[in-house]
């Protein structure tokens, strides 16, 4: 039956930055089609970790600062993974920041530290992640892209590089790693109702601009990334290699 095809049960899903917002929907979405949640964050994630148990899943929690964390970490952080769940079937590269300046004012820390969280640690953990799922046939692997990885932003040159940079990588990947059954592909949200959006939102000239410019006339909520994030992690999507899918009440078709 079709359905059967979207069902998690006895997989273990990886989520970078699930403490809240977005992060914590994709793993709350992951645990409701069957998987055993892994969260990875700095901050508290006691609740997505209430959320996960509650629909009698397995859940573990890594605390790690993605912006120091070395390549040797993120390896040790996939072998930990490993060790105390048995294995590793989906990643979801959630986790990211977002930091606001003119272009000609913006700073070297600024653009470091972004390229880090949304771009290496991508990638490096990527690679850990890859190389469990080799051995074992199978995977799974999910970026998240955005609106700036198709267009450029204002004030945000870091991010709309590092957003850019994670598409082409995505593809990049899904090239290499298509022949051992891995699948990588990412997410591209649109505005969403987050953290990393509430200044835009506080703004009420930016914020009706934005709303007038999405068909669907509202923000996006987390609950409208569950389907395609749990599409993209099961067998469904197995013949999906490399694909950058908007999901953004119509944005990009305006």
């Amino acid at each position: 039956m079709i359905l059967d095809q979207f069902r998690l049960n006895g997989r273990v899903a990886l989520v970078t930055g699930a403490a809240q917002g977005l992060g914590q929907g994709y793993a709350r979405a992951l645990a409701e089609a069957g998987a055993d949640i892994v969260a990875l964050d700095l901050a508290d994630v006691t609740e997505t970790g209430n959320a996960v148990t509650a629909l009698g899943r397995r859940f573990y929690s890594v605390q790690c600062n993605l912006r120091e964390a070395s390549v040797n970490d993120l390896n040790e952080i996939v072998n930990e993974i490993v060790t105390q769940l048995g294995r590793l079937d989906i990643l979801v590269n959630n986790a990211g920041i977002i930091r606001r300046a003119p272009a000609i004012e913006f700073s070297e820390k600024d653009w470091d530290d972004v390229i880090q969280i949304n771009l290496k640690a991508v990638f490096f953990l990527s690679q850990a992640a890859a190389r469990v799922m080799m051995k074992q046939g199978r995977g799974k692997i999910i970026n998240i892209a955005s609106m700036l990885s198709f267009q450029g932003g204002i004030l945000v040159p870091s991010y709309t590089s590092s957003k850019s940079a994670v598409a082409g990588l995505t593809r990049a990947l899904a090239n290499e790693w298509a022949k051992y059954n891995i699948n990588v592909n990412a997410i591209a949200p649109g505005y969403m109702a987050t953290a990393n959006t509430a200044p835009l939102r506080a703004d009420p000239v930016r914020n009706q601009a934005i709303l007038d410019r999405i068909p669907a006339g509202r923000w996006g909520m987390p609950e409208d990334l569950y389907g395609i994030v749990v599409f993209l992690a099961s067998d469904a999507s197995n013949y999906m290699h490399g694909a950058i899918v908007p999901v953004d009440g119509g944005w990009l078709a305006r």
